[in-house]
């Protein structure tokens, strides 16, 4: 796609990110969405605009779908919008030793102490498991997130036809919590590239962006969030990836 100037309009560029942790989890922990260093800011400050963040730990593409068909917030905030950031499909690539409907039910387990030593022993277990099944399963697989991604991005469309749709490639992680593998990321990354080139929407390619600061652990400890220099890195990038989508004066993204 050539790269064009984003044109002058009658408002600022209005963002929506929907994401995962990656969009709200600074160096030292979650933080609220309005934070200025959190990357949709920087994004949306270096394109003299506002974001908007809809996101949730360990969000897939199949929450992203949720979130745009069944959050009201989300509804109202799609009209006012210029462009919606698809910031998920990074936590899709992750090993999930347990089945995410057994995964996510241990937060609804009683009385409290089971819950506390089912966590325990499953963040125990998870490093090793994920080591011995060589990163499999995963927590979504690559057809589901593109299905996922499919529908959000044709649900937008058929809504709100002025909308411009921008996505990512998966991030990398060198997580203790995963004994750092993370053997699906490279069959992800594939299904998206391809199923992203047939519908339209631009990627930000983000290892080269970050890879080299989560490598190097500059970021979070953890291994997979990212630090200050990460979210400058990845918003300054996704400014320059939203220039390159031409945005007409009365807000609506022109073809």
């Amino acid at each position: 796609m050539a790269a064009v100037v984003v044109q002058r309009r009658n408002h600022p560029v209005r963002l929506l990110v929907v994401g995962d942790s990656l969009s709200f989890h600074g160096p030292e922990g979650p933080l609220p969405a309005d934070h200025p260093r959190l990357w949709p800011n920087v994004a949306a400050s270096a394109l003299g605009g506002h974001a908007e963040l809809a996101a949730g730990f360990g969000w897939t593409a199949r929450d992203a779908w949720w979130s745009l068909t069944g959050d009201p917030r989300v509804w109202s905030l799609l009209p006012r919008t210029d462009v919606l950031v698809l910031a998920v499909g990074h936590m899709d690539t992750l090993p999930s030793p347990l089945p995410t409907y057994l995964r996510q039910g241990l937060r609804y387990l009683r009385p409290d102490g089971l819950r506390r030593r089912a966590r325990a022993g499953y963040r125990t277990l998870q490093p090793v498991l994920s080591r011995a099944f060589c990163g499999y399963p995963v927590a979504l697989p690559p057809r589901l997130t593109v299905r996922y991604l499919d529908d959000s991005v044709r649900a937008v469309r058929a809504l709100a036809p002025g909308i411009r749709v921008v996505g990512m490639t998966p991030s990398v992680h060198c997580s203790a919590a995963y004994a750092g593998v993370h053997s699906g990321r490279a069959a992800a990354e594939r299904a998206v590239r391809e199923w992203a080139d047939g519908a339209g929407v631009p990627l930000l390619d983000v290892p080269p962006v970050v890879g080299e600061h989560v490598r190097s652990r500059r970021g979070n400890p953890d291994g997979l969030h990212w630090g200050w220099e990460g979210h400058e890195l990845v918003g300054r990038a996704m400014a320059e990836l939203i220039r390159s989508v031409a945005v007409g004066h009365s807000g609506a993204a022109e073809p």
